[in-house]
């Protein structure tokens, strides 16, 4: 399997070295296109919708955060020359993957894009393996971490409601960065994977066992609008809501 990816980086040198400092190809990953600024950027991320982006943080045009979060169905990594806990905060909550300090170690990359194309590997064999019928989103429900276990819990009863990880971390009196940590760290899973699993599996219930059309099972399973509530479905699942209701 391979996999496509974008570069946006408005440091020529160090749009370059990126371009050069990992075998992508032995990683699985084919680099496609790179961009220079955010308007750019958002402009290629639209016309070929990579498997994953790898953006700066502070980009002529926009915020490259801002431009990440308008792509929730694509992996993202971002890279910073500053550690700011405001731009950590924030990469947290819209699911970014790593947010990783220049100079970026070749290494550290190396292991983030690893980790990426396993997820990405996961979901595909996913996919390919269960027959459409009975294709949900496996999802391990308890474990052996009272926190992880009450944001599950939390997640049960609040999907259909506008909810995210700093949602949970203020019902669970926790940072939003040590819960985001833990729960990868627990579930291998990031919050935001598993919130929209959770509600995935929640739409497909309804898709097969009522009558209520798209966009109002969208919002009864918590997503913000149709569009986004399809993105996600085609992610998971490899075709859309509507394609999935026609095959029952």
């Amino acid at each position: 399997m391979s996999y496509s990816l974008i570069i946006v980086e408005d440091e020529l040198i160090m749009l370059k070295e990126l371009e050069l400092m990992v075998d992508w190809q032995s990683l699985g990953v084919k680099l496609i296109a790179k961009a220079s600024d955010c308007i750019e950027g958002e402009k290629v991320i639209r016309e070929l919708s990579p498997d994953i982006v790898i953006s700066d943080i502070r980009l002529p045009g926009m915020d490259g955060l801002e431009m990440i979060s308008k792509f929730p169905d694509i992996r993202s990594v971002i890279l910073s020359g500053y550690s700011d806990y405001k731009y950590m905060k924030k990469a947290i909550r819209i699911g970014v993957e790593d947010y990783l300090l220049k100079p970026v170690d070749n290494d550290e990359l190396i292991k983030t894009i690893s980790n990426i194309v396993k997820e990405l590997d996961a979901e595909k064999i996913l996919q390919s393996k269960e027959k459409i019928e009975n294709e949900v989103v496996p999802l391990e429900k308890i474990f052996n971490n009272h926190l992880i276990n009450s944001a599950i819990t939390f997640i049960n009863e609040n999907y259909n409601k506008a909810i995210g990880l700093q949602e949970a971390a203020t019902k669970l009196s926790v940072s939003e960065t040590h819960l985001s940590r833990l729960f990868k760290e627990v579930t291998r899973v990031n919050f935001l994977y598993y919130l929209n699993a959770y509600r995935i599996n929640k739409s497909i219930y309804l898709l097969k066992n009522s009558t209520i059309n798209i966009s109002e099972i969208a919002y009864n399973c918590g997503f913000l609008n149709p569009g986004y509530y399809t993105k996600i479905f085609k992610r998971f699942l490899g075709i859309t809501p509507t394609a999935y209701r026609e095959k029952l």
